[in-house]
């Protein structure tokens, strides 16, 4: 499907069109780490991920995870031991969306000292 084609069947711009919500969705903050840790790390149980995104509460954790489960965008998995453990590991729509946030991460790392600069400067102003 092309470029056009595309356009004409999803336009974020409007209210009504889904595509909204997934940008929404993967545009936040939670998500965008989440999807970074799997990629870096594999499968991992949900434990490990709290421990590793400083900051995240459990049930910011446990959202984040059952959105991305419901997009497609993560696997969940339940292992049959004693206690049961619980597993996350990206889908392959998952690891296409990992590309896209590793290039927002890198583009952070890139300009944080710009973006610094510019706050500076605006609040200096204020």
């Amino acid at each position: 499907m092309d470029t056009d084609q595309v356009r004409g069947k999803w336009d974020a711009t409007k209210g009504a069109c889904p595509t909204r919500q997934v940008l929404g969705r993967i545009g936040d903050t939670w998500t965008m780490l989440v999807i970074s840790t799997l990629e870096k790390g594999g499968t991992l149980r949900s434990g490990q991920l709290k421990s590793i995104i400083e900051g995240i509460t459990q049930k910011m954790l446990t959202q984040t995870l059952r959105h991305l489960e419901r997009d497609g965008v993560v696997r969940r998995e339940v292992v049959p031991t004693v206690p049961v453990t619980v597993t996350y590991t990206l889908t392959p729509l998952g690891r296409s969306l990992a590309a896209a946030v590793a290039t927002m991460r890198t583009w952070a790392y890139d300009h944080m000292d710009e973006i610094a600069a510019a706050r500076t400067e605006y609040d200096a102003n204020l």
